[in-house]
């Protein structure tokens, strides 16, 4: 197998090339996810077109349906069928009470004979859409008519017309509405910002719109889009007609109407816009970021390899050399190695030179959680007996716990040998014992604290809680959990089968080190219920400051 030559180069640019190799793939996968969901949101804008065109629709439905309703009620009025003009134009006028809609009542030769626009008494012509009118008769239906200009009124307005059947009244019945008016029931409120709606005619011209296009009623729509409108629903897209726009229609059922909603796609995908500048500028961003970082990171590691260089050059001179503290742990290792050959030669004076260092850290801890002991207890003792009996008790425990460290050459010692050596003398019986969790080594000075700490726990037992009598029992379990700033242990000291538990109204130097010598010791926090049923005591405790750690092998 041929092997791979990497160009010479220094660190940092090794550390730069890592850093896009890492970034830009991350970068390009992000910008596929987002053309994937670019599309996706394509195809919801236009199935949301279609749905707005539709919902337009059935408005204006709603609105020609109702007319409907209404011309088929007053066609088979008696008044009609009696020829009584003058009396229907009356109950005509009741029955609307409005002002946008108004009845007409035509000759098969688009004469007028009754107009609730005006007065009964005017005189009035020819329908402006005999077209309309004869398409109706033609079809025998209710039909709307396209838009036109009113040949009284002068005004763009529409008719929904119904033919009758042999009246003697006339041959259909109408009712008209200025196309403003119907412009108010379309509305751009539910649409994209810059998105416009119409509805358009079967001639192609606009009866009512609203929207930037700023389209009046009779105004044609555009002819080249017209023809594709072809389909029930549908949309319709066009570069060169609408650039970077979209169209949304619906064919009214039942009318020769079409609802259309059209606008600019941008508008309609702003939030998508803005996501994809968002990962410009913060690509752009990151990645500027990730370079000065990378070129921090190489300043870093550049001097780290400089500093073990200069081990290297020390120890090549015959010189004794300690091993540098870096930010990188494999140099720390290669300073470690060169350390430990530059001492070979001298391997008596550093064991020795260990022993002692070991020896004056380990007798300053001692004296000082000593002198710490002997002053709290100092503190709340009344007589000199009660002091000497309390620091021997104290620093019999203390003894228990250098004992066992001793015999395993300051290692660190088993949790549950802790607990076994520290419990031994307080237990009545096996039996009021009782162990849960898995066993792991402890550190030296975790083996000392913890040691303390169920010392005061085991003798406060006895002179108060679940030791004092027989059937008295103790529960310790400890189990892992996760914390804020790393892995935590929960150590949990529960008692049962003594007598009724009341909370103390004093703190004594048991409480201190068992709440705040305790939490302190292991970077974490004590909680002490004082139940009725018995003393819970609880130790929520990082675990890096009681495991030992593990070997490297």
């Amino acid at each position: 197998m041929k092997k791979l030559h990497f160009p010479r180069a220094s660190i940092g640019a090794y550390l730069i090339a890592i850093a896009l190799a890492i970034a830009l793939p991350i970068l390009a996968f992000v910008a596929l996810l987002l053309f994937q969901l670019e599309n996706n949101e394509r195809d919801v804008l236009k199935r949301d077109a279609v749905q707005d065109a539709q919902a337009l629709g059935r408005t204006i439905d709603r609105q020609l349906q109702d007319m409907a309703t209404t011309l088929r009620l007053l066609s088979s009025s008696p008044e009609l069928e009696h020829n009584d003009i003058t009396t229907f134009f009356y109950r005509t006028e009741t029955v609307l009470r409005t002002d946008s809609l108004f009845v007409l009542l035509f000759e098969k030769d688009g004469q007028m004979r009754l107009n609730t626009r005006w007065p009964l008494s005017r005189p009035l012509g020819k329908t402006g859409n005999m077209g309309a009118l004869q398409s109706a008769l033609n079809s025998g239906r209710i039909e709307a008519s396209d838009v036109f200009v009113g040949s009284n009124i002068h005004r763009w307005v529409y008719n929904v017309t119904l033919p009758l059947d042999h009246s003697p009244a006339g041959a259909a019945l109408a009712m008209t509405q200025d196309a403003d008016d119907l412009a108010k029931l379309v509305t751009t409120d539910a649409l994209a910002p810059g998105w416009s709606a119409a509805v358009i005619d079967s001639s192609g011209h606009i009866v009512a719109a609203s929207g930037p296009a700023n389209l009046s009623p009779g105004d044609p729509f555009n002819k080249d889009i017209l023809p594709k409108l072809i389909a029930s629903s549908g949309v319709y897209q066009d570069e060169r007609i609408l650039p970077h726009s979209l169209l949304g229609y619906a064919q009214i059922p039942g009318w020769s109407w079409k609802a259309v909603v059209w606008g600019p796609v941008a508008s309609a995908q702003a939030s998508l816009m803005s996501t994809w500048r968002f990962l410009i500028y913060g690509g752009v961003t990151l990645l500027l970021v990730a370079l000065i970082a990378v070129y921090a990171l190489a300043r870093q590691v550049r001097t780290t390899i400089r500093s073990v260089a200069v081990m290297a050059e020390r120890m090549g001179r015959g010189e004794i050399v300690s091993p540098v503290e870096t930010s990188v742990i494999e140099a720390n290792l290669v300073a470690i190695a060169l350390s430990n050959a530059s001492f070979d030669r001298s391997e008596t004076e550093d064991r020795l030179h260990f022993v002692m260092h070991e020896l004056v850290h380990r007798t300053k801890n001692l004296l000082a959680l000593a002198q710490a002991m002997t002053r709290q207890l100092a503190r709340q003792t009344d007589s000199v007996d009660t002091f000497q009996r309390a620091v021997a008790d104290r620093l019999e425990g203390l003894a228990r716990s250098i004992e066992v460290l001793t015999s395993e050459q300051w290692s660190g010692v088993s949790l549950r040998r802790v607990i076994d050596i520290h419990l031994a003398t307080f237990l009545q019986a096996p039996q009021q014992l009782d162990i849960n969790g898995q066993d792991f080594v402890l550190k030296p000075e975790a083996v000392q604290n913890l040691g303390l700490v169920l010392h005061e726990l085991a003798t406060n037992s006895v002179k108060y809680g679940a030791l004092s009598a027989p059937e008295g029992k103790i529960a310790i379990e400890w189990t892992n959990v996760e914390g804020d700033i790393g892995p935590m242990i929960q150590f949990t000291w529960t008692e049962s089968g003594g007598p009724r538990v009341k909370k103390p109204t004093l703190t004594g130097f048991g409480t201190t080190v068992t709440k705040a010598h305790a939490a302190s010791a292991f970077g974490g926090n004590v909680e002490i219920d004082f139940r009725p049923e018995g003393l819970v005591w609880v130790l929520n405790a990082l675990r890096s400051t009681m495991e030992r750690e593990r070997e490297r092998t």
